[in-house]
């Protein structure tokens, strides 16, 4: 059997599923506010011995959030980088003195010094070229403003009944 794939790795993946961004398929079985509610939907529907390889969970109405966690500061930057710089470094000395055959520890002590100093360096350059323009850290999440659970429709219409089922159980018994 000869297979024939664009240079853009078209095609499928070993999975069966589309190697390239594709909208999803099927028809809607449920909608969840959250991606937990839509996930333990999917939880029962294996648990009922239903075909999950049908389903897809998709997030609708995208958003970007990001959570401002502190004010930057010299003292902040600066901490950071030489801890980053210092995990860095160790794994450098680590790597030099399993090869090298002068004192395992100097050659680590050497990485992390070398490690910290640059992790400084780095830091320090990157803070002040931004010119206080962006003077905290965050974090950035992509969240969904509800999540569809999508079926194929060969096996949809019973996907929908046993997500009745569940929608009707006392909401200690979904947990």
């Amino acid at each position: 059997m000869m297979m024939v794939s664009s240079p853009f790795g078209g095609g499928r993946a070993p999975g069966g599923l589309p190697r390239l961004p594709t909208p999803p398929t099927g028809w809607p079985i449920g909608s969840y506010a959250t991606y937990g509610e839509a996930q333990q939907a999917v939880d029962f529907l294996a648990d009922s011995e239903f075909s999950v390889g049908d389903v897809t969970i998709v997030g609708v109405d995208l958003m970007l959030v990001e959570r401002v966690i502190g004010k930057l500061s010299w003292g902040r930057v600066l901490g950071t980088g030489a801890v980053s710089g210092a995990w860095f470094g160790l794994f450098a000395g680590l790597l030099l003195g399993l090869f090298v055959n002068q004192g395992f520890a100097l050659q680590l002590l050497t990485g992390l010094v070398l490690g910290v100093l640059s992790g400084l360096m780095f830091a320090a350059i990157g803070y002040s070229m931004s010119r206080g323009r962006r003077d905290f850290s965050s974090a950035s999440q992509l969240v969904a403003g509800r999540y569809d659970v999508l079926c194929q429709p060969r096996s949809a219409e019973q996907g929908r009944e046993l997500l009745a089922k569940l929608a009707l159980k006392p909401p200690s018994a979904n947990a």
